[in-house]
């Protein structure tokens, strides 16, 4: 199990669900490499190419994330996606207890439009993202 007990996790997921913070993500990292415990290592105000240039090739990490994208000319819409990041460098220990430890994250980071596993820095691309939760997101009139 992992070990997501920080009270710092919650007050970073609250600050990136807040409309009244400029915190666009969150970035959970394991305290070392032998360690289950998780802590916030990163936050930032920008979107997903931000979150990516912190990724680290070597880490496994989660990621928590607002996405703003503009349906039509009229409206705008925020969801969060769930991000669970296996690095190509990530050692085979760490990435063995992936899956396990994903269900303990998604436990307190609870409410997310859409999880996206990530392996490459590319899977973060904000179109492909941005096409699946319209389509999650039911009413969209582009015919996507």
């Amino acid at each position: 199990m992992a070990d997501v007990s920080d009270p710092a996790i919650i007050e970073a997921y609250n600050d990136v669900r807040s409309d009244k913070t400029d915190t666009k993500w969150l970035l959970l990292d394991y305290e070392s490499d032998r360690s289950d415990k998780l802590q916030v290592s990163k936050t930032g105000t920008g979107g997903l190419t931000e979150l990516q240039e912190n990724l680290d090739n070597s880490k496994a990490s989660y990621a928590y994330v607002r996405v703003t994208y503009a349906n039509d000319k009229e409206s705008k819409r925020e969801k969060f996606i769930l991000v669970v990041w296996i690095g190509p460098e990530c050692k085979v220990m760490r990435k063995a207890k992936i899956s396990v430890h994903a269900a303990d994250v998604k436990q307190v980071l609870r409410v997310y439009s859409l999880d996206v596993p990530a392996r490459e820095k590319d899977d973060l691309n904000e179109e492909p993202i941005v096409k699946k939760l319209r389509k999650a997101g039911g009413a969209s009139y582009d015919g996507i």
